[in-house]
């Protein structure tokens, strides 16, 4: 019976609301016409000394009146004020009515004075005439007064008075009174359902102590949170701090923690203002959040005249990076993204979701084995491909230090054969994503993609195809890096394992160093190696301290942390810097060039020939040897192990 109710009022309401979209343009002329009248009445009552006479309401008012509504109704028109949604009203709105008010007034005082109306008004000459020019300067403002109160009293309605009480609304605590803070606060306002009573405001600027913002105060700074949050017995904290850097945020997180008090924080600026996320759609406090960084400044332009309606192919489609690549592309409107992947599984996933997000854009998903020329080369005889983003890699580096000779055939010969095609097929940019254990390397891996690297550079030097390199470092979420690793071990009531106190890593988020590698191509000329800018290298000790507080843990206390020691092929800190002798600058502050001297073919080719001849050996000994040849900085660390 009760869910019959429900649904009959549900019906109900819903022909209301259709009924209410449909005459909505209507009735707010209606009530705009309506208060025009009510403004215009008013104004005549101020200069009748507020009396109500039958000989001006009856012979002066009803002209003054039509004119009036005539010549409101199209100017409030022109300045579109019947389609503004009065619940959301703000200050454009309000300056909005004032324009439209001040120019209706204007023009009604023009043809009142200037005589353009008397054929028309010939009959009413004489009532006109008795009319004070001075109505209709308190009509303007009569009629501002009159349409900005109506709306804010529908905003108040909504935001107050249409609150429906929840069985317990939190008490809220807001650090940060700023943009984020006051844009969070009102849509709190405005929910259906009252979840959250708000309190305060905390921000540790000088000049907002002690003010209000829409009724609520700020009740101090920072530092006072706990004993703010103990006296006003606050439940519940939202850090609306979406711009502060890393180490303004961590402060901050430190002091919520010491609460004890559960806290999250709202989206970053970039997702609110893309669309993605709403100011009120808080969330738990995330590592990318402690670990943020600059919001990337892209030149979309360049990047969309790159890929826009070219057939692009990207290699390593299901990986991290690979997949990141994928959805940046669709973003900006290719005429056929081929998703070339070795492992099924993460292939069959990567499409699924990219034709659910993006089901205007065209793909074929691929299964290849890089090492196979005669596959790839089918696959870009079969599909022309203008732009290759070659994502695919073993990056591992302990399992290569093991595997060593599978290394070589995927990150060498792979890389080689897509290279190859591409040059053959005259593939317009390739792009090849590589690491910055390529850099002095001392791993099986970074040597590799060192290697990697040395043949395309070599390579451009005589194709029509613009082959570039980006490096970068560690990704947060990849697949196989610390974090998920770092959670799983939490979930499991740890321990926490690292490697080394000082093991220190670059970190940047997946979209970033996808958007900054679509940036780096398109600036390329052929040859490039890029390096972007990691920031400030993190030590992945502090990593897991601050992965056990966000989880509700006590480093040391509840979750240890234990040290395993360095693994095959580890240093303790990567070298990646854009800034140095061997480094020249670019037009965006990310992204450098790394200068470097090419070795000759010949000798690059014949040696790499003998490195790939040694591939199917067990003997690792034996393929270090014919790495040094290629790449003398290699340092073997395995040794050590």
């Amino acid at each position: 019976m009760t869910e019959k109710k429900n649904t009959a009022e549900n019906v109900s309401e819903n022909g209301s609301f259709v009924f209410k979209l449909k005459f909505r343009k209507t009735l707010i002329i209606l009530a705009h016409m309506f208060l025009f009248s009510v403004s215009l009445l008013l104004s005549f009552l101020f200069t009748k000394n507020m009396q109500l006479r039958m000989d001006w309401f009856l012979e002066q008012f009803p002209p003054v009146l039509a004119l009036t509504l005539v010549i409101k109704i199209l100017v409030f028109g022109f300045f579109k004020q019947y389609r503004g949604w009065w619940r959301y009203v703000g200050i454009t709105d309000l300056f909005g009515i004032a324009g439209a008010s001040w120019v209706s007034t204007l023009l009604i005082y023009i043809l009142y004075t200037a005589g353009i109306l008397n054929p028309l008004i010939r009959p009413f000459m004489d009532d006109f005439a008795k009319v004070s020019q001075s109505i209709f300067i308190l009509d303007m403002f009569g009629t501002m007064f009159l349409l900005g109160g109506a709306r804010m009293i529908v905003r108040l309605y909504h935001e107050e008075f249409r609150t429906v009480e929840g069985t317990h609304a939190k008490r809220f605590l807001i650090v940060g009174a700023g943009n984020a803070g006051e844009g969070l606060l009102r849509e709190i306002l405005r929910m259906r359902v009252a979840e959250y009573q708000v309190v305060g405001f905390i921000d540790d600027d000088p000049v907002k102590q002690g003010m209000f913002i829409h009724g609520i105060p700020v009740l101090g700074r920072v530092d006072h949170l706990p004993e703010i949050c103990q006296k006003k017995e606050i439940e519940e904290i939202a850090i609306a701090m979406p711009s502060a850097n890393r180490a303004e945020l961590r402060r901050v997180v430190q002091i919520c923690e010491g609460t004890q008090i559960r806290f999250r924080t709202v989206p970053s600026i970039t997702d609110i203002a893309s669309g993605k996320l709403k100011v009120s759609q808080i969330r738990d406090v995330d590592i990318n959040d402690l670990l943020g960084r600059e919001v990337v400044e892209l030149d979309l332009k360049i990047i969309k005249e790159f890929l826009v309606d070219k057939v692009i192919l990207v290699t390593g489609a299901g990986g991290s990076i690979g997949s990141e690549m994928c959805r940046q592309v669709c973003g900006f409107g290719p005429k056929l993204l081929l998703l070339l992947e070795q492992a099924e599984n993460p292939l069959f996933l990567i499409d699924k979701e990219l034709s659910r997000a993006f089901p205007n854009v065209e793909m074929r998903q691929i299964i290849c084995d890089m090492a196979d020329s005669t596959r790839v080369d089918q696959i870009f005889a079969e599909y022309r491909p203008e732009v290759v983003i070659h994502a695919a890699a073993h990056k591992h580096v302990p399992l290569m230090e093991t595997n060593p000779g599978e290394a070589l055939k995927n990150n060498i010969r792979g890389t080689m054969n897509v290279a190859n095609a591409s040059d053959k097929y005259s593939v317009k940019n390739f792009v090849m994503i590589s690491t910055d254990k390529a850099v002095n390397p001392t791993s099986i891996m970074g040597s590799t993609k060192r290697v990697a690297e040395m043949y395309i550079q070599d390579l451009n030097r005589t194709s029509q195809t613009h082959f570039v390199t980006v490096r970068f470092g560690n990704v947060l979420g990849s697949n196989g890096s610390v974090v998920p690793v770092f959670k799983q071990q939490i979930a499991d009531g740890g321990p926490v394992t690292v490697t080394h106190p000082e093991m220190r890593r670059y970190f940047m988020t997946i979209p970033e160093a996808s958007q900054l590698v679509l940036q780096a191509a398109t600036m390329g000329k052929g040859g490039e190696i890029f390096v972007l800018d990691m920031g400030e290298p993190v030590k992945i000790v502090d990593l897991a301290k601050e992965l056990i507080t966000l989880s509700g843990f006590r480093p040391g206390e509840d979750i240890e942390i234990k040290f395993t020691g360095t693994r095959p092929g580890e240093k303790l800190f990567e070298e990646l810097s854009i800034k140095g002798e061997d480094m020249m600058a670019t037009n965006n502050p990310k992204i450098a060039v790394w200068k470097n001297i090419v070795m000759d073919r010949d000798q690059l080719r014949g040696k790499i020939a003998e490195l790939l001849e040694v591939a199917d050996s067990l003997d690792k000994n034996l393929i270090i040897s014919k790495i040094k040849q290629l790449v003398p900085e290699y340092i073997d660390t395995s040794a050590s192990h």
